[in-house]
């Protein structure tokens, strides 16, 4: 049980030492990694249509 409540003052005095961003860098950040990962949909969607399209055409000459 000591290690329990040696374990947790420790977490609450490491806890103190965090330095939490401001709500303006969450913000941009968060809307930086939306617009990547948004980016890459649309990319990978693009690929996607056009790798069909070119094995649909294969199959179909091979007919």
């Amino acid at each position: 049980m000591e290690k329990f409540v040696t374990y947790f003052k420790g977490v609450k005095s490491e806890w103190g030492k965090i330095t939490w961003p401001e709500r303006k860098q969450v913000v941009v950040q968060t809307v930086i990694v939306l617009v990547i990962v948004i980016a890459f949909t649309i990319y990978t969607y693009g690929l996607d249509i056009l790798f069909e399209a070119i094995i649909k055409n294969v199959f179909k000459l091979g007919t």
